[in-house]
């Protein structure tokens, strides 16, 4: 989802070439997995508790974009949960950053997402906030790739449906989010979720819609388009430490055929459109 300068060019390049158009618990394997890192469990009764996962994924997708250049991904995450509301943890997954991925390239094959938190819950609504920091360890030396995002969110839960809204801003000036001359570079990232429990059975249905706006953004034909939708609908089975799940996820850049150099279309030929993705994960 992140660019390398060479990357924005070469996209900026295509559409000058051609006519005018237009342009997300680490415990959870939903495309939207981090843009809630803090949805750790209910403060544990001793003073601090370790939980964790580890998931196989048919695509890892970020905000409705692929960072595996639409193949597997192996995912895990670990947390350290205190009584207070207080965590910190960290989640990291492999990506795709070989050039294949054309916004991930020279990141390198690995992603780790470090974050701290508190969390608080009242008759049934939970609030939640901290700070991420992305951290791609094997990018291509002196490529600015790292920048701090905070987050924060609010949730609430009422027998079989739960609901939550949240928003992460990633500020100006970071080097790993300047990705044009004109430094606005900073990004904001505001999302809507909702599940249902399905009665009598281990699977809850989840649906999500985000929109990103900003250097984040920078994802469509046009160079100075900065913002784009994304949504999905998740299936989840749940049983014991277990779960599996399809999801659907797309996101409204643009899939034109401009003029027949993308066969399937832009946003298909890039990762950016609609698929189905499955994945498997254990918690503990």
């Amino acid at each position: 989802m992140r660019f390398s300068t060479s990357t924005l060019g070469a996209l900026l390049l295509a559409a000058s070439a051609t006519p005018a158009f237009a342009q997300d618990v680490p415990t959870t394997t939903t495309p939207d997995a981090k843009d809630a890192p803090a949805a750790a469990p209910a403060a544990p009764d001793k003073p601090f508790k370790i939980t964790g996962g580890a998931t196989l994924i048919s695509d890892y997708r970020f905000r409705g974009l692929t960072q595996t250049n639409g193949e597997g991904a192996v995912q895990g995450t670990i947390n350290i949960n205190s009584s207070m509301g207080f965590y910190v943890g960290t989640w990291a997954s492999t990506i795709d950053g070989s050039g294949k991925t054309p916004l991930l390239t020279g990141y390198g094959d690995a992603e780790v997402d470090l974050y701290a938190g508190y969390t608080k819950t009242f008759s049934g609504l939970t609030v939640d906030g901290g700070l991420l920091y992305y951290y791609y360890p094997s990018g291509v030396s002196g490529l600015n790739t790292d920048f701090f995002e905070p987050y924060a969110s609010v949730s609430y839960t009422l027998g079989p449906v739960s609901t939550k809204v949240g928003g992460n801003y990633a500020w100006g000036g970071q080097k790993g989010l300047d990705f044009t001359a004109n430094n606005k570079d900073d990004n904001i990232y505001v999302y809507g979720e909702a599940s249902v429990a399905v009665p009598k059975t281990p699977i809850t249905l989840k649906g999500h819609v985000g929109y990103t706006d900003g250097s984040l953004g920078l994802a469509n034909l046009n160079g100075n388009d900065r913002n784009y939708l994304d949504w999905s609908a998740t299936a989840e089975a749940v049983g014991g430490p277990f779960k599996v799940g399809v999801t659907w996820v797309d996101t409204d850049i643009s899939n034109s055929k401009v003029g027949g150099l993308y066969r399937h279309g832009y946003a298909s030929r890039f990762g950016r459109g609609s698929s189905v993705l499955a994945y498997v994960g254990v918690n503990f």
